[in-house]
């Protein structure tokens, strides 16, 4: 397998879509999937954020999906701990798509998710932090940022094909099922949880 065939699977979850007749990976809360073959990446976004960066020229990309942590001892500070933990869940797979071939100057960005869907959470505003942060970091990484869809009160459902670059956004008006909200909370628990126990090694 050359290098550029190279994956990173963080994301287990790979199955064959029929609808656009590609092998696909569906990222959960916390993942992120890089690759360099032509297929689509998939995640269904609540207040989280996914973003799905390639390589325009060698089409080497990610998807990943994260949350930032509500630690209410950072002051939110853009350094303090939230901070700090949206850079690496970024840094993580940009330095696996650099690893696999992709080049830093190449790298071309679109993000999606923040919506406001967590209920009890509209204080602490978690989909615009998310949003406002990825947005940032972007910015401050100097990654093209080609396209955006943030905020908003809907879930998405994100189809990312790295190859190309295309995407497709599905907004989600009607979900019957809870399951979305349920498995970000169940996201946010295991970021609490690795703070208090300080699994997580930032730097």
């Amino acid at each position: 397998m050359s290098d550029h065939d190279y994956e990173e699977v963080v994301s287990p979850n790979i199955y064959y879509d029929r609808n656009f007749d590609v092998e696909a990976v569906k990222i959960l809360p916390g993942e992120y999937f890089v690759t360099g073959r032509d297929m689509v990446l998939v995640t269904v976004l609540g207040s989280c954020v996914a973003a799905c960066i390639r390589d325009k020229v060698t089409g080497i990309g990610g998807m990943n999906h994260f949350m930032l942590p509500d630690n209410k001892n950072d002051g939110g500070s853009p350094v303090g701990l939230a901070g700090r933990y949206g850079t690496y869940a970024m840094e993580l797979m940009i330095n696996q798509m650099l690893k696999s071939g992709a080049r830093r100057s190449n790298l071309e960005a679109k993000v999606f998710g923040g919506g406001n869907v967590l209920r009890g959470f509209t204080v602490a505003n978690v989909g615009q932090r998310n949003s406002e942060f990825v947005v940032d970091y972007l910015l401050a990484e100097k990654i093209e940022l080609k396209a955006q869809d943030l905020l908003d009160i809907y879930p998405r459902k994100v189809y990312y094909f790295p190859a190309t670059g295309r995407t497709l956004v599905k907004k989600l008006r009607s979900v019957h099922n809870d399951t979305i909200v349920q498995r970000e909370q169940q996201y946010i628990s295991r970021i609490r949880s690795s703070e208090i126990q300080g699994d997580v090694e930032l730097f």
